[in-house]
């Protein structure tokens, strides 16, 4: 089947001389001849049918463009041409709905429009169904929340992990984003133990009673990766560098040692005590800092024996780093007998893999 030539003519027509009402009726009726027939329209009918569209398109009234868009969004062989044409069209009314639905648009395309249209153009491919998670990523880097949301509530959209990345990082301080993204089962368990440490307690109840096969250690992870995002902040604080330069004063004349360690600990000058034992020690206060805030107490046991730590600063150490939360005496009593056992050569050559993992730019084991 081809256009009818009558109706070909008639085209040529309203293009040469016909006012805008005209091509807006004559496309009307080669829409409802190509609409009709579409389930049997070859590949070269179809083009033939694009011409004619993209031809008389020109230029028509928005309502027209619109009324187009909305009838051949759903059409899997809709002409290629026009879908693409109607999906870049500034207005939303227009490219909203084959953005949402054309099969038409592969994924460059996607990906194109994603780039370089509005946030309404974002919104509508994030409701595609389904969604690839080369156009995701885009999205989720370009979108704004309500895009993001939406890309995220998408059961269809697949994520990528760099897509999950982003979006943890986006979940900081939106509670509503943060649970939607802990509720995608694919979410890789990194991100998700990430993802746990910036919520907020509700939330992280709401995720972790999603998950109670991993409640243990996720609530152990959340505590290390708490320390480390604390870490991370810590070298930049004025206490910070107050404390650093006090311990440094006190280092090259001869007076940081075991009861000065103590005294910091037993006074809770954390930032103190945490430079204290770096110094000491050797190692990035960084270093240290994850070790401090780490669940475990092994890494502060082991820092501890390698410089000769005297037990009643060890205990002070580990009540500060305890906090509000306390020590039970029966986990006290254990870290003693592991302090103990601890032999001072094998918490020396911990403390050397410690400083070689630092320099490839690895992190303490936890």
């Amino acid at each position: 089947m081809t256009v009818h030539l009558s109706l070909m003519h008639d085209v040529e027509q309203a293009l040469e001389k016909g006012t805008v009402g005209r091509r807006s009726e004559l496309l009307r009726r080669v829409t409802d001849l190509f609409i009709l027939g579409a389930v049997q329209f070859q590949d070269d009918e179809v083009a033939q049918f694009d011409d004619v569209i993209m031809r008389l398109a020109v230029d028509i009234e928005l309502s027209a463009r619109a009324l187009l868009a909305v009838r051949l969004a759903p059409i899997p062989n809709a002409p290629p041409n026009i879908i693409r044409a109607l999906a870049f069209d500034d207005d939303i009314t227009v490219a909203g709905p084959v953005l949402a639905q054309s099969g038409r648009l592969d994924d460059l395309t996607l990906v194109e429009n994603a780039t370089r249209k509005s946030q309404k153009h974002l919104l509508a491919i994030s409701r595609r169904r389904p969604l690839s998670a080369i156009v995701t990523d885009v999205l989720v880097q370009r979108g704004d929340r309500q895009v993001v949301l939406s890309t995220v509530e998408n059961r269809d959209a697949r994520l990528s992990d760099a897509g999950f990345a982003g979006l943890v990082q986006r979940s900081a301080g939106d509670d509503r984003l943060a649970e939607c993204v802990g509720a995608r089962p694919e979410i890789p368990p990194q991100l998700f133990i990430k993802l746990l440490a910036i919520a907020s307690e509700t939330v992280r109840a709401k995720l972790e009673a999603a998950h109670p096969q991993a409640r243990r250690e996720v609530q152990q992870a959340v505590a290390e990766i708490a320390g480390r995002i604390r870490a991370e902040t810590l070298a930049g604080s004025p206490d910070y560098e107050a404390a650093q330069a006090l311990v440094d004063t006190l280092h090259q004349s001869g007076e940081l040692d075991d009861s000065r360690l103590r005294a910091f600990a037993t006074a809770g000058q954390i930032e103190e005590t945490t430079v204290a034992l770096a110094v000491m020690c050797d190692l990035p206060p960084q270093l240290v800092e994850r070790g401090m805030m780490q669940e475990r107490a092994e890494t502060v046991l082991v820092l501890a024996k390698m410089i000769g730590l005297s037990w009643a600063t060890v205990k002070a150490i580990l009540l500060l780093r305890a906090g509000k939360r306390g020590i039970a005496a029966g986990e006290l009593a254990q870290c003693l007998a592991q302090f103990e056992r601890l032999k001072p050569a094998t918490a020396n050559e911990i403390v050397r893999f410690y400083r070689a993992r630092q320099q490839i730019g690895t992190e303490l084991p936890t």
